[in-house]
């Protein structure tokens, strides 16, 4: 019997040792299980749609060198952290001073604040369904910790500008974690960019705790190209009263994939998903959400897109939970997909799980082409055909990107959604 293929072990020997020491052994502790650890392959449930995209050579272990472009390709006034392929940048950087918020990076933490954070970190995510966060864990040089003190609000959204540089085959992974206290606020957006052709890993992972009555608005944006590969993973825990809100847009690439796991452990928690995803060519994305409503009278609810066009490929899998301690929970799940051509694809896998009885839950999923009808009607009344099928895709989506927070991040959707549909449309 052929064995399964494992982590080649070039993969678990970081290249800076920059880290306060208890986060170094952090990472030297989750490299050593990492050892032997068997890959995805097609009978891995959560993998089997994007194994075959997954490109794990041993020159992708290298770690890009922290150097990239300058600036951001978001143009907004406000508070703007970068990374340059996995390490923060502290002269591109505008921080807030506000009191009661602090933001730092992981090498400049006291021994205090390190010892905790070392306790703390990878306690969001779910290890085993979650499999290449763990690398990110063995791996990541830098990292940025947000802090939010009690009633503690950022006036502004904070972007964090994910550069990667592929000018040369390598891999970087940038870590995030967010500690948000008792009715503190803030918005936060990551976008993620490239430049460079190389092929190149990403490897991310973000983490949020909010503490009784905190708010939190997460807004992602993906936009690498197409040599780039990006692995990403968001962690949420929950207590008592508290909201998280989630606006992740996504455009393929030859491997996209983002795991978004909550768990709403406090009473009255509540959680918001929105999402759009759009593909081309041979392009892939995969979503996978998963939301344990472990205390009662928790609420949550996910809205899913996806457009799929040329011989592209997209796929979401979203999971709820609801636990048997989990009364007069409310859940609603959505996630509708277009296709464009005969060539794409799509696959969805909505789950709902219930161990109370006290609940109200509702599940759905459809997979369909542009209404001819509709456009027919348009096309009669002198719209061209390409104007028309861009309404109808547009009017697909809009709910959802006007729902984004952040006016900045809307006209970067729209503008590459503009794109998107001048080549998709280009013959109609």
């Amino acid at each position: 019997m052929k064995s399964a293929p494992t982590l080649s072990r070039v993969f678990l020997e970081p290249a800076g040792n920059y880290l306060p020491e208890p986060l170094l052994e952090l990472r030297k502790k989750k490299g050593m299980a990492l050892v032997d650890m068997p890959l995805p392959t097609r009978k891995t449930e959560n993998w089997k749609y994007s194994v075959r995209h997954l490109k794990l050579s041993d020159e992708l272990a290298v770690a890009l060198p922290s150097r990239g472009k300058e600036g951001t390709s978001l143009s907004t006034a406000g508070y703007h952290v970068v990374f340059r392929n996995g390490v923060m940048v502290p002269e591109a950087s505008d921080f807030p001073d506000l009191d009661g918020i602090r933001i730092q990076r992981f090498c400049d933490l006291d021994d205090q604040t390190v010892a905790a954070l070392a306790e703390r970190l990878d306690n969001t995510l779910d290890s085993q369904t979650v499999q290449m966060a763990r690398l990110n864990s063995a791996r990541f040089e830098d990292g940025l910790f947000i802090q939010l003190d009690k009633e503690a609000v950022l006036d502004q959204p904070l972007f964090i500008i994910h550069e990667v540089t592929a000018s040369s085959v390598g891999s970087a992974y940038p870590r995030i974690y967010v500690d948000a206290a008792r009715h503190s606020q803030m918005t936060l957006v990551e976008e993620y960019i490239s430049s460079g052709s190389e092929p190149v890993m990403v490897n991310t992972v973000t983490e949020f705790v909010l503490a009784e009555g905190a708010r939190i608005t997460s807004v992602r944006l993906t936009l690498e190209g197409e040599s780039v590969q990006h692995i990403g993973a968001t962690g949420v825990r929950q207590a008592a009263a508290s909201r998280f809100e989630s606006h992740c847009v996504g455009f393929g690439g030859p491997l996209r994939r983002h795991d978004l796991q909550l768990r709403l452990e406090g009473e009255g928690a509540e959680c918001k998903l929105n999402g759009v995803v759009v593909t081309q060519g041979k392009q892939h994305y995969d979503n996978h959400t998963s939301i344990e409503h472990i205390a009662a009278h928790c609420n949550s609810e996910e809205t899913y897109r996806n457009i799929a066009a040329g011989q592209s490929h997209a796929i979401f899998n979203g999971r709820i939970h609801i636990h048997q301690d989990a009364q007069k929970s409310n859940a609603n799940m959505s996630n509708k997909n277009l296709l464009l051509s005969t060539g794409a694809e799509i696959d969805t896998k909505p789950e709902l799980e219930i161990y109370a009885d006290d609940v109200k839950c509702a599940h759905g999923a459809t997979i369909g082409q542009l209404n001819k009808t509709s456009l027919f009607y348009l096309v009669s009344r002198g719209v061209g055909r390409r104007e028309a099928n861009t309404l109808l895709t547009i009017a697909f989506i809009n709910e959802l990107v006007e729902q984004i927070p952040v006016e900045a991040v809307r006209e970067a959707v729209q503008f590459r959604l503009n794109d998107f549909f001048t080549q998709t449309f280009q013959e109609a």
